[in-house]
């Protein structure tokens, strides 16, 4: 039986555990992601986005995010953002992944690197049948 995650207890929203329950690891500090822009799909109780997802962006889903009206791929300096492009690992909104998943949409996710309380949002199963893998080097 999976543990219940609470997002209103800080001690759910701060750990730093993956979706397995092991230590998060990084997501990508190129781009620089996560809330805290430390790399990693961390979480508290200001993080009302919720962005614990890590995904590896796809044209698909950054042309439906924009659809859906967030903007991933236009660059904004002025927040330090360098936009997003097929290929870059970032840390996603838990909702914005189920609501891509619901549409066919869905970009792949870094298991390891999610955050647990994603699984407030979106089943392990569902979170599964989307996991990246890496190939191997040639």
């Amino acid at each position: 039986m999976s543990k219940v995650i609470n997002l209103r207890e800080t001690k759910d929203r701060s750990s730093s555990l993956n979706v397995f329950g092991q230590p998060l690891s990084e997501c990508s500090c190129e781009p620089m992601t996560g809330w805290f822009r430390d790399g990693f799909c961390k979480t508290d109780e200001s993080d009302h986005g919720h962005h614990v997802v890590c995904c590896v962006m796809t044209d698909e889903f950054l042309d439906f995010s924009k659809k859906e009206g967030n903007d991933l791929s236009t660059p904004r300096p002025e927040f330090g953002f360098v936009g997003l492009k097929e290929g870059d690992h970032w840390c996603l909104c838990a909702s914005r992944w189920k609501e891509a998943f619901d549409e066919g949409k869905a970009p792949q996710v870094v298991l390891e690197s999610s955050h647990m309380s994603s699984l407030t949002v979106a089943t392990l199963e569902q979170l599964e049948s989307k996991a990246f893998t890496k190939k191997p080097r040639q």
